[in-house]
């Protein structure tokens, strides 16, 4: 997989209070990622970026919510998420990554 594509496939850690319980119980990181995103690329792209081993990876698609305004309803974009989940003594420090 190519650089360009690296960058275009991860848009960044997901953070929130079920990403960090997820990450402290189960040693899974949760990325926002690309809609049209594989698995397949989604674990390269990690492994590639972080130089660490992934043993598995889920990913969904988060439904975008309808949301009212003075003109009326919209609704903000559908985005995909994916679980990482590292092999064992695999870690990954978000604040160091090269």
């Amino acid at each position: 997989m190519n650089q360009e594509r690296v960058f275009q496939v991860l848009e960044g850690p997901h953070v929130s209070e079920k990403a960090a319980i997820v990450a402290d119980l189960n040693n899974q990181y949760v990325f926002r990622v690309a809609i049209d995103a594989t698995k397949l690329e989604v674990k390269k792209a990690v492994e590639q970026l972080f130089k660490v081993k992934v043993e598995n990876v889920q990913t969904l698609k988060v439904k975008g919510k309808v949301k009212r305004n003075r003109y009326g309803f919209s609704s903000r974009p559908t985005w995909k998420k994916a679980y990482v989940r590292l092999e064992q003594g695999q870690d990954i420090d978000f604040a160091v990554a090269e």
